[in-house]
């Protein structure tokens, strides 16, 4: 492992699968935000990584406005004045996104509602069918 690659738990992206662009941020800042491209848009292309297959899997299947048709996660960072602390915070999001992916999702253990949920329900619904009985035009004879 290089140093210049990540390792975020046991999963290990390397500095040359991701694309840091520098860019002009958005937003007010002054004169400054005309002249400094402090914003960063890093680009991942899932498909081409060298994850596994199992874990592009499940990025790609994320309903994630950042990733595109073709599988590229699109991170733009621009919360700080500084080029590097925006770079820092895009690639810890790079991180945090792949790292949430890591485990399988749990499966979903089928449940019974409990015997008292029952007869809760069955008098909550006689009292509402009372209440609404009572609404009815009274009948004179």
């Amino acid at each position: 492992m290089r140093p210049s690659d990540t390792l975020h738990g046991e999963l290990i992206i390397p500095e040359g699968e991701y694309q840091l662009t520098a860019m002009r941020a958005q937003g007010a800042g002054g004169q400054n935000v005309n002249k400094v491209s402090s914003a960063i848009h890093l680009r991942f292309d899932i498909p081409a990584s060298s994850l596994s297959e199992t874990h592009k899997a499940r990025l790609l299947a994320l309903r994630d406005g950042r990733i595109t048709a073709q599988g590229v996660l699109v991170i733009k960072a621009q919360q700080h004045r500084s080029q590097e602390l925006n770079k820092a915070d895009a690639i810890t999001r790079l991180h945090a996104l792949v790292a949430s992916v890591a485990r399988p999702p749990a499966m979903r253990h089928a449940t019974r509602p409990t015997f008292g949920s029952r007869v809760r329900r069955r008098q909550d619904k006689t009292m509402r069918a009372q209440t609404k009985a009572m609404r009815g035009k009274i009948g004179v004879e």
